[in-house]
């Protein structure tokens, strides 16, 4: 019974948080705050956690990515350079991670993310439309970009978040506009930072297969939510993601 059975049940949950999780990582940001504790439940260490997390979560800034290159919402070429560095940025985190403390960072985590909901609260008309632009695209590409792809690479929780935030503040998006390129950004540092786990041996594998099925279902569904009027889900969902994880961060900061 438990042979057979467990890992089935164990598995088809995990595929059920991922789908969650991919909707909401779309539109919001925040999907590790459902898939990384499921994860640490199911058993797996603390290091495999954050492996097979990064394993399946890119799949769902993967799926989103691509919906919205192929709808005409995402010029990937010209976005390119600030792939680079936001790649080469999760890089440098997911090393540094594996051998330098960095217990530190944790606790200014939740004072950013409530920093990101507060201003979102505070300025209900920020990103409805552009704005003044505060940097140009090469110097966002070598300041904002890269390190919250180390931070990425680093931590993790509330990265597209502070992705599309960035996005508002420097480069005088839209909250729609920078939400949609925040997914490209997640998706590299995602990706980058997985591909080194991987390297190590940290994923567990059949688990982070389901969880990928669940998160291409999660964001196909949430890109479209997006493009059909959905956007107005984007300002309470990164408002609510974004104090539900400072909350969680904080919880386990006062466990540990």
């Amino acid at each position: 019974m438990h042979v057979f059975d467990w890992p089935l049940l164990l598995i088809f949950g995990m595929f059920l948080v991922a789908l969650l999780a991919g909707w909401v990582d779309t539109l919001a940001g925040g999907g590790g705050l459902l898939t990384l504790p499921a994860l640490m439940l199911a058993g797996l260490p603390p290091v495999s956690a954050l492996a097979t997390n990064k394993a399946q979560g890119f799949v769902g800034c993967l799926t989103a990515t691509v919906v919205l290159a192929l709808k005409g919402q995402l010029k990937i070429i010209s976005l390119l350079p600030l792939v680079l560095t936001a790649g080469l940025g999760s890089m440098l985190g997911t090393f540094v991670i594996q051998r330098v403390d960095t217990g530190w960072l944790h606790w200014g985590i939740p004072f950013l993310l409530i920093g990101v909901a507060g201003y979102f609260v505070a300025t209900p008309q920020v990103g409805k439309n552009e704005s003044f632009a505060r940097q140009s695209e090469m110097a966002y590409g070598l300041t904002a970009v890269p390190l919250i792809g180390f931070y990425d690479g680093a931590i993790g929780p509330g990265a597209g978040s502070f992705f599309a935030v960035s996005g508002v503040m420097l480069r005088g998006q839209t909250l729609l506009q920078a939400t949609i390129r925040a997914k490209l950004f997640n998706f590299t540092t995602n990706v980058a930072s997985m591909a080194m786990f991987a390297a190590a041996g940290q994923v567990a594998w059949m688990i982070a297969l389901a969880m990928m099925l669940g998160q291409f279902l999660g964001a196909t569904l949430a890109s479209h939510t997006m493009l059909n009027g959905g956007e107005k889900l984007i300002r309470p969902l990164v408002i609510a993601m974004c104090v539900l994880m400072s909350c969680s961060q904080v919880y386990k900061l006062l466990l540990g």
